[in-house]
């Protein structure tokens, strides 16, 4: 017995559809990585989108975690709230994402010596796995909203862990590299409890920085 549902595109449609998004999205993110100062526009609430974006990434691993502990425990209906609140979650990230990367350059690591090999180790990775886990986590939940459980569940075995390993990373390349975003030199003495609080303001106040 079929329990397929009808859905509003093809199988090769959606591949069409997602081959376009995956090009559109590694584009742009590639080109505003050397788009030139003078065509960046200027936004005073771009300096708090890092601080937005890793606490985006904190929210889709826990998503994806109480996600895997509904299916487990049975809870269907549960799980599909907690994996369409990661995919709205990720999807908020990357327009945060582009958005600070469009109105602010590169920022460079400043670390040294093994930290520094760890830090572009975890980077690298995270930008490999970022790229792949896209159409990934769209044909997952492609063929869950089809109907088509059987390759839902193939798909998600190994779009799960890669989803969540980007996700965690995305945080801990955040917190790595802080340290090293644009500041106010006045912040360095302040306890460690205040500056996790400040490192999320708009750069107008007095005092922001890690």
């Amino acid at each position: 017995m079929n329990t397929e549902k009808t859905t509003w595109i093809s199988d090769k449609g959606f591949f069409r559809l997602v081959v376009v998004i995956t090009i559109a999205v590694m584009g742009l993110v590639t080109l505003l990585q050397y788009l030139p100062t003078e065509l960046r526009p200027t936004a005073e609430f771009a300096t708090v989108l890092p601080f937005v974006n890793a606490t985006l990434n904190s929210l889709v691993s826990i998503a994806l975690v109480l996600g895997l502990l509904a299916i487990k425990s049975g809870k269907k209906g549960v799980h599909q709230a907690y994996m369409l609140t990661a995919f709205i979650l990720s999807t908020v990230f990357l327009l945060s994402y582009v958005t600070y990367h469009t109105c602010t350059e590169h920022t460079v690591y400043g670390g040294q010596g093994a930290v520094k090999y760890l830090y572009f180790v975890i980077l690298a990775s995270h930008i490999i796995l970022a790229a792949a886990v896209l159409p990934m986590v769209l044909y997952t939940m492609y063929y869950s909203t089809s109907g088509n459980f059987v390759k839902h569940k193939k798909w998600a075995k190994v779009t799960f862990p890669i989803w969540l390993y980007v996700s965690v990373t995305g945080v801990i390349v955040y917190f790595m590299i802080a340290p090293y975003y644009a500041c106010i030199s006045q912040c360095h003495q302040l306890p460690l409890a205040q500056k996790f609080f400040l490192m999320g303001m708009p750069s107008s106040l007095p005092l922001r920085c890690w």
